[in-house]
């Protein structure tokens, strides 16, 4: 809410009241003289998940309570997943009273291909813990934008209370503008508390604020954000890779699992979505690089990729759907030629490929990347556009315990790379 405060601002939307790490003590006396108490929150770069469960949220109804829980958290660790984040500071936010806790965000939808609400009046906590009939996902035309209506028609699906439907129409559309008129590709309100005002009447406040924004849309920018505010701590591998972004062809990673032994180049954000929820642990990188990068690009991607993860890799992993418009002999043909030359400069390695594909020119890049692989000495197997992605998912994990379990040893063997095992003579 630091920084979600100050954007929800623009667009005149309630929030709770906060203060930052540079706060005095007189201040935040003056905030807990007003409010009753404070919630002491540490300040993490980018959404960072089950801090409250982490008893990582304090609590404080005097100075010096405030005080102790921020020399607490101030620079507290926390480990949720593979994520692992140290704060840097603290705010004190002001509590607010309240009956009901909303949970509400706007998402450019890959499923609708649209923008899409949703909202339920089970707030502050997982969604994905609600039964579907407690949760509303609406999706509506960007050309007429988020009306009260949708709110409305949302609520009433979800059979929320009737005292909380009115200030939610008056004040969620304001959240389509931030939304629209600033570059953002996820903004997300949890928890909304319905605080009372004067005569009964409730007040949506803001009380967390998570967002992320497209950053091939300029308009972020006229937010004035500064640079140290980015939620990443870019690996060197991400940088690399990031640099090559262009007009054509996607480069976007993340590293999901420094220790993963599985590493997927996926095409597609559809399919880097379902592979890396697959993949879990053993997967390496997150990634998406469709759009039909041509044959320098996608070189240099791939040569970018094996020189940081294939040395430690059971199997690597070409996978994406049907393509509609990305020349597959081109991407295979690159990362086929990629291979080779890593190979020719690092030496060979144990590894088995696993490949599922299709789009234009699917045969003869599988064509090629079979010659290659073939003159390698590598295992492979490869699934063309009628394998469904999961079952390709499926197979790769397979392999990767199979390679794990003495599979590497075997493949080592065949490619020469150990000697073959004699039998014990007595």
């Amino acid at each position: 809410m630091l920084w979600g405060a100050k954007l929800l601002d623009y667009v005149d939307y309630p929030t709770s009241e906060v203060l930052g790490p540079e706060a005095t003590g007189a201040q935040v006396k003056d905030l807990i003289d007003r409010y009753g108490s404070v919630l002491i929150k540490p300040v993490f770069k980018g959404g960072v998940g089950k801090k409250g469960k982490a008893g990582l949220i304090g609590f404080a109804s005097d100075v010096e309570t405030a005080m102790r829980e921020k020399e607490r958290l101030y620079f507290v660790e926390h480990h949720f997943g593979n994520v692992h984040a140290k704060a840097e500071g603290v705010t004190f936010e002001s509590a607010i009273p309240a009956e009901h806790e909303i949970y509400v965000s706007i998402t450019d939808s890959t499923r609708f291909r649209a923008p899409t609400l949703t909202i339920t009046h089970h707030g502050g906590v997982d969604i994905e813990s609600l039964p579907a009939d407690q949760v509303a996902t609406i999706p509506f035309d960007p050309l007429t934008g988020f009306k009260g209506f949708i709110v409305a028609n949302a609520l009433d699906r979800i059979n929320a209370p009737k005292e909380i439907i009115s200030p939610l129409v008056q004040n969620l559309p304001k959240l389509w503008d931030l939304f629209n008129n600033y570059g953002m590709s996820m903004l997300e309100l949890n928890p909304i508390r319905m605080m009372p005002a004067k005569r009964g009447r409730l007040i949506p406040v803001a009380c967390d604020f998570k967002c992320s924004f497209d950053t091939d849309d300029s308009h972020w920018k006229r937010l004035q954000l500064p640079a140290s505010l980015d939620s990443s701590n870019y690996s060197e591998f991400e940088l690399e890779v990031n640099a090559l972004r262009t007009y054509q062809g996607q480069s976007d990673v993340f590293v999901t699992n420094p220790a993963g032994t599985v590493t997927a180049m996926t095409f597609g954000g559809g399919a880097n979505a379902l592979v890396t929820e697959m993949l879990g642990d053993s997967g390496t990188i997150s990634s998406d690089f469709g759009g039909n990068p041509p044959y320098e690009k996608m070189y240099d991607i791939s040569r970018i990729v094996y020189k940081h993860w294939l040395g430690q890799s059971n199997v690597l992993f070409v996978i994406g759907g049907k393509a509609n418009n990305t020349d597959i002999y081109n991407t295979f043909r690159a990362m086929g030629d990629a291979l080779r030359d890593y190979f020719n400069t690092h030496g060979p390695l144990p590894l088995y490929v696993v490949v599922g594909r299709g789009g234009p020119n699917l045969v003869r890049g599988m064509g090629y990347l079979k010659d290659v692989l073939d003159a390698l000495g590598l295992p492979y197997r490869m699934f063309g556009h009628d394998s469904s992605i999961s079952g390709v998912v499926n197979y790769a994990q397979a392999i990767d315990d199979w390679m794990a379990k003495g599979g590497k040893e075997v493949v080592a063997r065949r490619m020469g790379l150990e000697p073959e095992k004699k039998a014990a003579v007595s």
